[in-house]
Formats: structure tokens, C-alpha cells, sequence
């Protein structure tokens, strides 16, 4: 996610590094870099002014023409005015209504976050001109276990409006998601729909669901909605694609509305809060610590991790079950390239060698490997001679080489977990 423009501003960082004092001329030509770098990144054009006018204004004061490190206040300004630019802190959600591109697996996705803060949630789909969106909704709502109106096609979305708050007050919900259908802001008909359908739901939330990789177009879309109907917040989805990141910088200025959350994966669990500072770092190649933390604690099973403490500690050995298990617990999380993309740029540069891709296929290799051991194998590596080398590999579709190396880097975490 974002990565050319994050290598774009780490070379800008990289040359201001080099310089001994800053004058206007080298500040100028760094801003020059930025705004090139935020252009590239198909960031709105008045936006790009408003934020290199912001920084070079904060830049040319005194206090960093003359500050010790002025590498250092440069960096803070830029990260500062970044996460301005993208709506300064966390906006919190109270309910939803949702609208925009990608808006069905969103609304499960959303459904999902609210299911785990013990809400009673509804899903209702009012996209009656696609029939497929109201399926899809229904199957979602069944995966997670959460209820899901019984809209049809045949139906006009103002009654089924209507039909679903008198549904979900007899049946003690506590949160309507309404999906509607997608449309163009220049559909007059649809647009007069979806403002009827406000007046009838009067939601507390009205979400625009905007896909990043459209950039500068995903939010004059979001504009246009937001002149017609009071939203609330923006969603982001495939922030996890191959997107230049210009809807992220651009739609909460764009718009003034803030981002409340990013999709980062098409997985259930693929939605999280956005945290304007926590992006503004990772753009800036620092990673995001705080965030990855808090998926280890929401992902991590603790009862797990503190037996194998435990295990360990008391001299056993931590062996080939412990190892797949650990695995487990890195895939509940996203997978190497979710983790590598909230690491310092210093470490997922390091990284970069391994495809976070290789990374996660490898991860399932290994796993294949230790399921074609036997129990003994597993608890007692040093058995596996080449006999049952060779039957390993057959059994996990590898080579004996594929063994042997997961065999060395076992032997190597083993060690690790001793010390």
C-alpha cells in the first residue's frame, strides 16, 4: 500500500539528510520533490497546494532554519501536516447507513466490528437493481451469524425501508446496516431514491464507501454525494491494492468528511479504523508499531502463548506442534505481508527481498510439510532420517531440499527459544 509514495518522500528525506543548514533555496526544492511525489500519488491538485503551502510555511520559520536538527523538525511538519490533511485523529462510528462503491462486503465487513462489540446488527440490502447484491448480503450475514432482512428484488426500497425499522424494533436490534445500490451522482431518478431513503431512515451514520484504487475520481464521486446528502464519513476499500494513495490524502479535504475506515484485505476481518497519525507514519516509512500490536492482542490466542511460555520455560522442548502453532497465530494476523506493511520502511526494506506473497506461500508450505509428519516426527525432529525425508516430501508435495531447510530453520528457533 502507498509504496511509491513512500520511497518518493524517503529519498526526499534521504537528500534533506545530506544537507548541513537550511536556507528557502533548499526547502524549495525539497517541497518541490513533495509536491511531485504527491502528484505521482494522484493526489487532488488543490489539495497538493494546500499542503506544500502549509509545510514550506512552517518550514521557513525560524525556529527550524535555526533548529539543531532541523532533519528532525522537517519530518515532524510533514508528518504533522499529513495527518491534518487526513482528518488529525480517530473519528468514531455511532451507527450506519451505506453508500458508494465495494458497499455490500463493506456493510459485512462493518457487521463484523459491531458483532464483536456485542451489538445486535441487522443488514438489510435495498440494491433491488441487482438482485446478485441482495444474495450476497444474505450469505455474508449468514457466515458471521447475523440477521439479514428478506428483501427481494420485486421490492421498492423505500418499503423495504420501512418494513425493516419496524422489523428491527420489534426484534430488539440494536444497528440497521442498510446497503443500498450504487449509482452515478449525475442519475437524477437514483439520486432522488437515495434522498428519500435518507428522509425515511433518518440514519445517525451515512457512510460513502470509496474505492482508493480510482484515486482522484473516487473522490469527486464522494464530493458529489456529499453535496446531496448529508454523509458522515468515508469508507476506503482496497487500500491493500496497487493504490497511489492519492483518495487517502485527498478525500478528507476533498470532502470534509473524515475517513473512518480503511479495507485492507477482502477477508471478513479485512476492515480497520483508520487512525489519521498511525497513516501519516507509515507513509512517511516509520510503520505502524501501535497498530500491529493491537492486531497481535485482538488476533493472538494469550492462553496459548503463555502455556508455550510456560512450556518452555520449564526446560521441555519446543517442538514441530509449537512451530505450526506459531504459524497459526502469524496467519491470524494477515499474513506476512500484512505484518510487513505496518513495519518501519528500514525492516520491510530488509524484507523486501521475500515477496510478502513467497512469504505466505512459504508459510503454507511448511505447514504442509509438519501435517505429513507423524506425531513422533513432530516431537522428536532428530528421528527424521532420509527414509522419512523422502516420504515427507512426497506426502507435502516438496522436494528433500524443502525439507531439510525447514528442518535447519527449525533447529534455528528451537535455539532461539532456549536462550
Amino acid at each position: 500500500m502507498l509504496e511509491n509514495l513512500t520511497d518518493r518522500l524517503q529519498s526526499v528525506i534521504k537528500t534533506i539528510r545530506g544537507q548541513s543548514r537550511f536556507t528557502e533555496e533548499n526547502i524549495s526544492d525539497a517541497m518541490r520533490e513533495v509536491r511531485m511525489a504527491l502528484i505521482e500519488a494522484d493526489v487532488a491538485i488543490p489539495v497538493v497546494k494546500y499542503f506544500i503551502d502549509k509545510v514550506k510555511q512552517k518550514a521557513l520559520g525560524a525556529e527550524v532554519l535555526s533548529s539543531i536538527s532541523p532533519v528532525q523538525a522537517i519530518i515532524k511538519i510533514v508528518q504533522d501536516e499529513l495527518t491534518d490533511l487526513m482528518g488529525s485523529e480517530r473519528s468514531s462510528l455511532y451507527l450506519a447507513g451505506i453508500q458508494g462503491s465495494g458497499k455490500t462486503t463493506t456493510a459485512g465487513k462493518l457487521a463484523k466490528i459491531l458483532t464483536e462489540e456485542k451489538k445486535k446488527i441487522l443488514l438489510v440490502s435495498a440494491d433491488v437493481y441487482r438482485p446478485a447484491a441482495i444474495d450476497q448480503l444474505k450469505t455474508l450475514a449468514s457466515d458471521l451469524k447475523v440477521d439479514c432482512f428478506n428483501s427481494s428484488a420485486k421490492d421498492k426500497p423505500n418499503d423495504i425501508a420501512k418494513d425493516a425499522l419496524k422489523f428491527a424494533s420489534k426484534n430488539f436490534h440494536d444497528v440497521i446496516i442498510f446497503d443500498t445500490a450504487g449509482r452515478l451522482g449525475i442519475d437524477e431518478a437514483m439520486m432522488t431514491e437515495i434522498k428519500l431513503l435518507h428522509k425515511t431512515l433518518s440514519p445517525v451514520e451515512t457512510l460513502f464507501v470509496v474505492d482508493a484504487m480510482q484515486g482522484q475520481d473516487a473522490v469527486n464521486t464522494a464530493k458529489a454525494f456529499g453535496d446531496a446528502l448529508p454523509l458522515t464519513g468515508i469508507v476506503l476499500t482496497k487500500l491493500d491494492g496497487d493504490s497511489r494513495g492519492g483518495a487517502a490524502l485527498s478525500v478528507k479535504h476533498v470532502t470534509g468528511k473524515p475517513i473512518k475506515f480503511v479495507g485492507i484485505s477482502e477477508k471478513p476481518n479485512g476492515l480497520e479504523p483508520f487512525y489519521p497519525e498511525r497513516m501519516a507514519s507509515r507513509i512517511l516509512g516509520m510503520g505502524d508499531i501501535v497498530g500491529l500490536v493491537e492486531d497481535a492482542q485482538k488476533n493472538v490466542d494469550q492462553k496459548e502463548a503463555e502455556k508455550l511460555a510456560q512450556k518452555v520455560k520449564s526446560g521441555k522442548s519446543f517442538d514441530l506442534d509449537d512451530f505450526k502453532a506459531q504459524i497459526g497465530q502469524m496467519k491470524k494476523m494477515g499474513g506476512v505481508g500484512a505484518m510487513m506493511d505496518k513495519m518501519p520502511s528500514q525492516i520491510s526494506a530488509a524484507a523486501a527481498k521475500m515477496n510478502p506473497e513467497d512469504g505466505d506461500k512459504s508459510l503454507a508450505q511448511i505447514e504442509a510439510i509438519i501435517n505429513s509428519m507423524t506425531l513422533l516426527e513432530r516431537k522428536k525432529p532428530e528421528v527424521i532420517k532420509a527414509k522419512r525425508k523422502i516420504r515427507i516430501a512426497s506426502g507435502s508435495g516438496v522436494t528433500v531440499q524443502e525439507v531439510n531447510k525447514l528442518l535447519k530453520q527449525f533447529e534455528e528457533m528451537q535455539k532461539m527459544m532456549k536462550m
